[in-house]
């Protein structure tokens, strides 16, 4: 009986076995090779994207002084030198603006006298104040006025190529012996202090804290 049961036991280990598949890989075709190829191809490496902040160095070659004798020469040709171009319409737009109330006020000025004079003479007035019924001393007060505002104008032409000389100036000196960038640093380290003369004890030096920004 014992003989019967290991047979039948070897018996249904062999149809177990026979019914299990070897497996000799995964047959694949043309078509499975192309994918792979075109997906090779199309597929790209990762690269990080660098950062796109531009760093300006300092530039020792570059001279401040050269940038302000250029602007006192000429506005805005050391504007020009120090490669900041789109302050140039600025600079000349305040001397055109300048320029325009400076010719105003002189034409009314000269006309205000003018307008003063015949009222004061008792005459007849053709001008363009004809109309107005104002005294001629009102006319001086009104040339003198122009007159204040024609001066003005004339500090404010200086005025315009003063700013423009020192602008210049200040961004050459930064060229030159700074860098522009938001490269900024803070660093915190601690420190002793001294301590006032009328504020000594037995302790010449108090803890502290150090602050330091580096542009």
């Amino acid at each position: 009986m014992r003989i019967w049961f290991i047979l039948f036991a070897l018996v249904a280990l062999s149809f177990n076995a026979m019914a299990q598949k070897p497996d000799f890989g995964t047959t694949r075709s043309a078509k499975d090779s192309l994918n792979r190829v075109r997906d090779s191809i199309s597929s790209k490496p990762f690269v990080p994207k660098a950062s796109t902040t531009k760093v300006y160095h300092p530039d020792s070659l570059h001279i401040p002084h050269k940038a302000f004798v250029r602007s006192a020469m000429v506005p805005g040709w050391g504007q020009v030198y120090n490669h900041k171009w789109w302050k140039v319409p600025l600079i000349y737009g305040g001397f055109a603006s300048f320029g325009y109330y400076l010719v105003i006020n002189n034409q009314d000025y000269h006309d205000y006298v003018t307008e003063a004079k015949i009222r004061r003479d008792g005459g007849v007035s053709k001008g363009k104040y004809a109309s107005y019924s104002g005294t001629y001393q009102d006319f001086f007060n009104a040339a003198a006025g122009s007159q204040r505002n024609f001066q003005l104008c004339i500090f404010g032409i200086l005025g315009v190529w003063g700013i423009n000389c020192v602008d210049a100036y200040i961004d050459a000196k930064f060229i030159h012996s700074y860098s522009v960038d938001n490269n900024l640093t803070f660093k915190v380290t601690p420190t002793m202090l001294n301590q006032p003369v009328y504020a000594l004890n037995n302790n010449g030096y108090i803890p502290g804290v150090k602050l330091t920004l580096g542009f």
